[in-house]
């Protein structure tokens, strides 16, 4: 059998859209993919349906995967023939052990590509306003473990070079080890009044910074109760932070959203929200499979209701696939939701919402296999697909919600309430406690009349249901007031 090939990927900092093109395409073309605990889930969204997950990090019911199982298991699924990707966070070649993997690759003669990607230690500080150099402050940039396989854990460094010899010092994952840190620096000559900052989870919307000197650094972190991941970063560039400090001045910065998902992908209502400053958790991860359609009485039609705009694609993929002439088609188009209507002005057609829909003349419903649990009176059904909750997504949903501090609900439709109620059944979360204490918002009041029905609690909505109204909903309402 033919080898398969590994793809070594740094998948960056965090924050999704970090991902170089190189890395987000590997990830596409995969058939498994090994992750660990700080490469951001919502990046595996974008691997194949059918594409194998293996997590590397600790999980409740094993023990964490050593670092010998993890090269052992790339060789392993390589041998397969499988196209491998071994997903890391930040950079690989930044305290990665991207060295050892590819080492274990190079033996069995395993062809490999390391990709980089953006190191914490420069887009944490970036995020916070403060680049790590800069010609009036800082001309020099070291990035340091603070922890090691000594007995203690304390890192073994050239300290007396760091102190007098280096600028900025980005310290990765050594929050446990910064009063040793601070004690070094300071016994080497570094003054007590030199900028320390802490980012934990630099560039997502939870993004929290902790300032002070090497003085009192570490008695600020113990009140705080700060912890990792957090980049520890020494040095007088951090002052520029007072003048360009832009992330956290996003609209919705600090709003961590679950968001009740209908259709399989990252939604453009996610994305504005990320785009706004926000965390957004997509809730379920669905996947379809196209069903074989029948079209033999689609001409006879005087209407087409489309259900979704994936039902939308379905319906004229199936057209083209048959080679019919669309202009046989004489029905007139309508959709349940703009974004329907929406889909179907792109193709070049103008359609009604469903409350213009004449009461006469033969009807036809297009979408998913969802619609057959309705019952419609007169009309007749043509189910475009199939589709169901992505099981391999579960356990990687519950742990971003263990890793995140949700404030914030969103449902987008009326359509989006009783799959996200029912998926959260199966991974054991009730609806009730998960949204407690959270601001539930309802986008129309079709949909708040939905959210009520589940016998929830919802907040508010925005002026419309579009993206727009609700990033200016959610801005005019500050975090601390949710």
């Amino acid at each position: 059998m033919k080898n398969g090939k590994v793809f070594l990927v740094g998948a960056g900092p965090g924050d999704v859209r970090l991902i170089t093109v190189k890395g987000l395409e590997a990830i596409k073309q995969a058939e498994v993919i090994l992750y660990d605990r700080l490469a951001n889930p919502k990046l595996l969204e974008f691997a194949p349906a059918d594409c194998e997950l293996i997590y590397c990090g600790k999980l409740p019911n094993r023990h964490i995967l050593r670092q010998g199982n993890i090269n052992e298991l790339l060789v392993e699924k390589a041998l397969e023939g499988k196209r491998v990707v071994r997903l890391k966070g930040g950079d690989p070649g930044v305290f990665g052990r991207v060295g050892e993997e590819a080492a274990s690759l190079a033996e069995y003669q395993i062809p490999f590509e390391i990709v980089p990607g953006i190191t914490s230690g420069i887009a944490a500080p970036l995020y916070a306003g403060i680049p790590v150099t800069h010609r009036e402050y800082a001309e020099s940039f070291a990035v340091v473990t603070a922890h090691d396989k000594s007995q203690e854990g304390k890192p073994v460094l050239d300290w007396e070079g760091l102190a007098r010899g280096v600028d900025t010092i980005a310290f990765y994952m050594g929050v446990g080890n910064l009063p040793f840190i601070c004690e070094n620096l300071l016994n080497y000559g570094k003054p007590a009044s030199t900028p320390v900052i802490l980012i934990q989870w630099g560039t997502f919307g939870r993004q929290k910074t902790l300032q002070g000197t090497l003085a009192d650094i570490s008695e600020k972190v113990l009140e705080a109760k700060f912890s990792n991941p957090s980049i520890i970063l020494v040095g007088g560039v951090i002052s520029l932070r007072e003048k360009i400090n832009w992330f956290e001045k996003m609209p919705l910065y600090g709003r961590q959203i679950l968001l009740a998902r209908t259709s399989e992908g990252q939604s453009e209502l996610a994305k504005e929200l990320m785009d706004q400053g926000a965390d957004v958790i997509e809730f379920p991860k669905w996947k379809k499979t196209a069903l074989p359609v029948d079209l033999t009485k689609v001409t006879s039609y005087e209407k087409i209701f489309f259900t979704s705009p994936e039902s939308v694609d379905g319906f004229f993929t199936a057209l083209m696939e048959s080679g019919m002439d669309i202009r046989k088609i004489r029905a007139d188009f309508f959709g349940a939701s703009m974004k329907s209507i929406k889909a179907l002005n792109n193709r070049g057609f103008i359609a009604g919402q469903v409350d213009e829909m004449h009461e006469t003349g033969a009807l036809l419903i297009v979408g998913d296999d969802s619609i057959l649990k309705k019952e419609y009176d007169q009309a007749d059904i043509m189910v475009t697909s199939r589709k169901e909750i992505d099981h391999q997504f579960l356990p990687l949903f519950k742990r971003m919600l263990d890793e995140a501090d949700v404030n914030t609900m969103v449902f987008p439709s009326s359509a989006s309430v009783e799959p996200f109620v029912q998926a959260l059944r199966e991974c054991d979360l009730n609806v009730v406690e998960l949204l407690q204490g959270l601001h539930v918002v309802s986008m129309g009041k079709q949909t708040a009349a939905a959210v009520g029905k589940a016998g929830l609690m919802s907040h508010g909505m925005p002026a419309s249901a579009t993206k727009e109204a609700l990033v200016e909903y959610l801005a005019a309402r500050p975090v601390e007031e949710v």
